[in-house]
């Protein structure tokens, strides 16, 4: 997890660089997509990991308000 921010990072500060350097906002586009892809590839993995970890231990041990959580959790990442 800490390399794929990383380097989202990297890409963050690469995309600074082209704005800063006035570059053709279309090539600077398509760099800002390939940091929302990344972002949304990090949140995939860590709420898979959320789930099989954090989630089925607490509904294993009878905490069944964890799934409210979840299902809003996804909400705001469906939106």
């Amino acid at each position: 997890m800490i390399h794929r921010l990383n380097r989202i990072e990297g890409q963050i500060r690469g995309i600074r660089k082209m704005v800063e350097k006035d570059e053709y906002c279309a090539d600077i586009l398509i760099q800002s997509a390939a940091v929302n892809a990344a972002v949304n590839a990090f949140n995939k993995e860590l709420l898979a990991s959320h789930i099989r970890g954090c989630v089925a231990r607490d509904i294993r041990d009878g905490k069944d308000e964890v799934i409210d959580e979840l299902v809003a959790t996804l909400q705001k990442l469906m939106k």
